[in-house]
C-alpha cells in the first residue's frame, strides 16, 4: 500500500508540477553539476558503460524515477545516496534541465549491425513498443526516451522487467517483454540504441 501510495504522488507531483510552477532548468544545470554529470555526462549523454544517457527524457520520467530513488522504492545503489533527501523542487528543476537538452547517441555507440538491427526491429513492431514510446521511441510524460539510449543499459533493463526485478510505476514493461529471450532482447537493445 505504501509503494502504491508514493508511486500515486509521484506521479500526481510530475503530471500537476508544470501548472503549479515554472521550472527552472538554469537551476537545474547548477544543481545537476554537483550530483549528475559525473556518471550521466556533462551534455546528458553518458559516456559510461550501462549508465543511462538522460538528455532529451521526458521530465516527467526523470521525475518520477528521481522520487522513486529517493524513497526507496526503485534500489539502484548507486542512485541511492545522490537522491536521498532531494527536495521535489531540485528534482523538477534537474529533469527541466535534462529534458531541455538535445538527445542524441553515446560518443561510444557502437556501429549499427544490419542483422541485429533488423532482428529487434522485427520484435518492436509486435511488441508494440512505440505506442506507449511513441513511433520515433522519443517517449513521453513517465514513459523514457528509448532511441539513442546505451544499448548495455537498455538489455539490462528489459531484462530486469522480464525477470520481475524492476520496480517502477509501468507494470506494462513486465508483459511487453515476458518471454523473450536475451538474444531478443540484445537485438531490440540494438535497434533501439542505433534510432535517432
Amino acid at each position: 500500500m505504501r509503494i502504491a501510495t508514493i508511486v500515486a504522488a509521484a506521479l500526481i507531483a510530475a503530471a500537476t508540477a508544470p501548472a503549479a510552477r515554472a521550472q527552472d532548468a538554469a537551476r537545474g544545470a547548477e544543481l545537476a553539476a554537483h550530483r549528475c554529470v559525473n556518471c550521466h555526462g556533462e551534455n546528458g549523454r553518458s559516456g559510461m558503460a550501462d549508465i543511462p544517457s538522460l538528455a532529451g527524457q521526458p521530465a516527467g520520467y526523470i521525475t518520477v524515477q528521481m522520487i522513486l530513488f529517493r524513497e526507496g522504492i526503485r534500489q539502484v545503489p548507486a542512485m541511492l545516496a545522490f537522491a536521498e533527501g532531494v527536495p521535489d523542487r531540485d528534482i523538477e528543476d534537474i529533469a527541466a534541465w535534462f529534458a531541455s537538452l538535445p538527445p542524441g547517441p553515446p560518443e561510444d555507440r557502437r556501429p549499427r549491425d544490419a542483422a541485429l538491427f533488423a532482428a529487434g526491429q522485427a520484435i518492436a513492431g509486435p511488441r508494440n513498443c512505440g505506442v506507449c514510446h511513441l513511433p520515433g521511441y522519443s517517449g513521453r510524460e513517465q514513459m523514457p526516451r528509448l532511441a539513442a539510449q546505451r544499448e548495455e543499459y537498455l538489455a539490462r533493463a528489459m531484462r530486469e522487467y522480464r525477470d520481475g526485478q524492476r520496480v517502477g510505476v509501468d507494470s506494462q514493461m513486465n508483459g511487453a517483454v515476458f518471454g523473450l529471450s536475451d538474444a531478443e532482447l540484445d537485438a531490440l537493445a540494438h535497434y533501439l540504441s542505433q534510432r535517432d
